[in-house]
């Protein structure tokens, strides 16, 4: 792994401990990130997206054992079918707890996915709390699907920019967001 890499870990988690915002390449497309876990530095990010707060930010964490920390009672055999998916997958779950209010919605649910992108993993792992990624654009903006294409009103609007992978060429490609109602799936986005 490149300086870089390491550099902009260090900095994320100064930013991150701060209840700052972030621009990060996730395992899909460039994310905004904070603590998810703060009240505050997710409003930041509804603020800055001009997002309105009833519409869902979802979270990355690192693995299984996350998800039992952060939901009240998953079903365990939604462990099983992530397996089965080929592309990253964002699960709502039901009963979420130890979140920032502001992310779960009024049904107590949030979207939750185990990232598997080395840079978000490190960093995860490091910051040892789940965090924010939603995608880097403006509301209602079509989503950013690669560093270049996105608005400077995003990235003047956050803490800290992310080096490492700026200058990938390929698009990013936004997860599948699934609802999991006990062995029920409901495609949210495919």
């Amino acid at each position: 792994m490149s300086n870089n890499f390491e550099s902009d870990i260090q900095q994320c988690l100064t930013v991150l401990e701060k209840g700052g915002l972030i621009l990060y390449p996730t395992d899909t497309v460039w994310g905004i990130g904070c603590d998810a876990t703060n009240n505050l530095a997710v409003e930041k990010v509804y603020t800055l997206k001009q997002r309105a707060d009833h519409k869902a930010l979802l979270v990355l964490v690192t693995a299984e054992q996350d998800i039992l920390k952060y939901v009240a009672a998953p079903d365990l055999e939604i462990f099983d079918y992530l397996e089965t998916c080929k592309n990253p997958t964002t699960v709502i779950y039901q009963q979420v707890i130890g979140l920032a209010d502001a992310i779960t919605g009024k049904d107590g649910s949030a979207g939750i996915r185990i990232c598997n992108d080395p840079f978000c993993r490190q960093l995860i792992k490091r910051f040892k709390k789940p965090i924010v990624s939603t995608s880097a654009n403006i509301s209602g903006k079509p989503t950013a699907l690669r560093f270049s294409s996105i608005d400077t009103a995003i990235i003047n609007g956050v803490d800290y920019v992310v080096h490492w992978r700026q200058e990938e060429d390929k698009d990013g490609i936004p997860s599948q967001i699934i609802r999991w109602n006990e062995g029920t799936i409901q495609i949210i986005r495919p």
